[in-house]
């Protein structure tokens, strides 16, 4: 039987590091509990101009005060702040990014949703993906299940409430090349290259699969395979999704599985971001596939 801790020390991870990633997991308890009580939807909008979930933000007023007390992180970036929140009273260097609860608009339908996490090291949270120390996320399923990679690899570990231990649930990952996709989006505003992709999964027979989840559907993707997209469009031609909470940390694990991540003509972990809240077109997945995809672009 393997812990958390166990492994992580395995990996010759710093014990501040080990501390943090084994603080922020272990909130998922709290947070799951809170479901039963947080059901509704705010009167309220994020910074990315969303409807607030009450599980948005009691997910994210825990997870900052209970960082902002760790000692652990200089500065923190939260999908539901606007800025960036720095602790001057840190005693190490580390920046997280954090999505509190990504896929909050399916809780009232109990859907998959999740909690989504990234590490960096140098106190700053405006950093390539390529950065990160350490990228995790919470999946609140059947099980609750923790998927981490710290660089060598991903690994996945389920939430014991008996123990309160998590226990490893499969020691390696290999994103297969899969014959499935998910797509964001309206249709109609489609851009021309992403047409000519979806055209291209159609006729290769490729099956749909899309929660409205990111991170369970690409948690799907480390098992089956396959892209899950939310393009750029006619409204918004950087797409939906952020790359600081939800392209990097994503895109950082489903790398380490041998997959890859791109906006249609480069790799999301190499850009340099310059706000919180910058946003970018995704196709994540299995490697032949973005390949493919990215030769479609280029052509286009």
């Amino acid at each position: 039987m393997v812990f958390l801790r166990k492994y992580l020390e395995s990996c010759g991870c710093e014990p501040d590091l080990i501390a943090l990633i084994r603080l922020i997991s272990r909130q998922m308890d709290p947070i799951r509990k809170a479901f039963l009580d947080n059901q509704m939807y705010e009167h309220s909008l994020n910074a990315s101009g969303e409807l607030q979930a009450q599980m948005d933000t009691w997910a994210d007023d825990h997870l900052i005060r209970v960082v902002g007390e760790s000692g652990l992180v200089r500065e923190l970036a939260s999908e539901e702040q606007e800025k960036i929140i720095r602790f001057e009273n840190s005693r190490c260097e580390y920046a997280m990014v954090m999505d509190p609860l990504d896929g909050s608009s399916l809780i009232s339908t109990d859907l998959a949703v999740g909690t989504i996490v990234g590490i960096f090291e140098n106190g700053g949270v405006l950093q390539p993906g390529s950065k990160l120390k350490a990228a995790f996320y919470t999946l609140f399923g059947p099980l609750t299940v923790l998927v981490v990679s710290v660089g060598k690899g991903v690994q996945s570990f389920a939430w014991d409430p008996e123990t309160e231990h998590y226990l490893l649930l499969k020691d390696s990952f290999s994103v297969p090349e899969g014959t499935q996709y998910g797509t964001g989006g309206v249709r109609n505003e489609w851009l021309a290259p992403h047409v000519k992709v979806i055209d291209y999964f159609d006729q290769k027979g490729f099956k749909i699969r899309y929660s409205g989840s990111f991170v369970a559907d690409c948690h799907q993707l480390l098992v089956y395979g396959g892209i899950y997209t939310y393009p750029g469009s006619e409204k918004k031609p950087n797409g939906k999704l952020r790359i600081l909470f939800e392209a990097n940390p994503l895109g950082y694990i489903i790398t380490q599985a041998g997959g890859r991540i791109t906006d249609g003509k480069q790799n999301i972990l190499d850009i340099q971001p310059e706000k919180p809240h910058q946003r970018t077109p995704i196709y994540i997945g299995s490697k032949g596939i973005i390949e493919k995809i990215e030769e479609i672009y280029s052509l286009s």
